[in-house]
């Protein structure tokens, strides 16, 4: 949770108003909300014309960061993260130092649960050093044309190293995050750039092109947290929960202890008050991970929350179902929004096809160059996003 607490929009923020607008999220910024005119254009953009950057030397690091308590989510826990670095120079003394943050759980729950956790995450490293090594001795116009050339190396690699075929994407742009962010940051240092617009291609500006002048903040509540946890950010301020869903066990033992957490956080919550929504009450954010099989399943918590006064609270269910599960989901009522299930800009579009009412995006876990691609695309297809770090 965060230390410092939320300075609260002017505005109110309701489950209607965040399906059309995207309203914002966990000291978030919402990218790319449909019919708003774009913002003040960067100063200076290289031209597609420009001299490739060369990469004439390579390293990496890592530290481990353990944390306060065991963190429950997708079914599991993890109980440390490693913090990454990358840095890159070029020939002409530029350097750039580019950091990252490794989630195996996230990013693929298969490789967490075969290894070790402590495995799991040297085997992700391993993939950004093949990143790097790959880098090395080679050139670049931008860091987007950089990684799509690398991607389908990094993932053959991670494929071969981990002895699973069926690796998700997400792993290795996971392990290529601080890889990413340092060829962003030589680029800037190479082409004079001083702020963020100025980076952004001109390509996906407009996905870019909200402004938002506050945020709020928004903190998140695995398995090993407490109503009355929730009840203590409440009372200080916080408005906006994001709970996690789908605890372990069969989806049986799933459901129930989902039923009980969602009735636990309805009779702390439920009578509370706030300033800083338009209801005068305080929203759910609840985030399944993938962890629900079926549509009926997830019928079923949605019919309790129904029973108990809790779904009108939904502010936004993300991620409910595994990736493969290519289910319809206009009609249950709540703003789902895709998160793992959507690695790139062409899943993007196929989960808007599908019904989804939102993208939360992932530079943290799934680079920024394919950030932007996939803010791009939702915009132009009229759909919200939300930064989701």
């Amino acid at each position: 949770m965060h230390d410092a607490k939320p300075h609260a929009p002017s505005s109110g923020i309701t489950r209607r108003d965040f399906a059309r607008y995207a309203g914002l999220m966990t000291g978030w910024s919402l990218l790319g909300a449909p019919g708003v005119a774009a913002g003040s254009k960067p100063t200076r953009n290289p031209s597609s014309t420009a001299m490739p950057i060369e990469i004439a030397r390579v390293s990496a690091g890592f530290e481990r960061e353990p944390l306060r308590q065991p963190f429950g989510f997708k079914g599991s826990f993890m109980t440390d993260v490693w913090q990454t670095v990358a840095r890159m120079d070029s020939p002409s003394g530029a350097r750039g130092v580019g950091l990252g943050t490794q989630n195996v759980l996230w990013s693929d729950a298969n490789v967490f649960a075969a290894h070790s956790e402590s495995g799991g995450n040297a085997l992700m490293f391993a993939l950004t050093e093949k990143a790097l090594q790959l880098t090395a001795g080679t050139s670049f116009e931008t860091p987007i044309d950089l990684l799509e050339r690398l991607l389908p190396a990094v993932l053959d690699y991670g494929r071969t190293i981990t002895g699973r075929t069926a690796l998700r994407p997400t792993f290795a742009l996971n392990a290529m995050v601080a890889v990413d962010n340092a060829a962003w940051l030589l680029y800037a240092e190479e082409h004079d750039l001083r702020d963020f617009d100025a980076l952004v291609p001109e390509a996906y500006q407009p996905g870019l092109s909200y402004r938002h002048d506050q945020v709020a903040s928004v903190p998140a509540f695995g398995y090993a947290s407490t109503a009355d946890d929730l009840r203590a950010a409440a009372e200080d301020g916080y408005y906006i929960m994001k709970i996690k869903i789908g605890h372990p066990g069969t989806q049986a033992e799933m459901l129930d202890q989902d039923k009980a957490w969602l009735s636990a956080i309805h009779d702390v919550l439920g009578p509370m008050e706030t300033p800083f929504t338009e209801s005068g009450t305080v929203p759910y954010y609840l985030d399944a991970n993938g962890r629900y099989e079926d549509k009926d399943t997830l019928r079923r918590l949605l019919d309790h929350a129904r029973s108990i006064g809790a779904f009108d609270r939904i502010l936004v269910l993300e991620e409910p179902f595994p990736e493969h599960v290519r289910a319809d989901v206009s009609d249950l009522g709540v703003n789902v929004a895709a998160d793992e299930s959507a690695h790139t800009a062409e899943d993007v579009v196929e989960r808007i096809e599908m019904g989804y009412g939102s993208i939360a995006l992932k530079p943290v876990a799934k680079t920024l160059s394919m950030t932007m691609k996939m803010a791009q695309a939702a915009y132009e297809r009229d759909t919200p996003c939300f930064c989701a770090d």
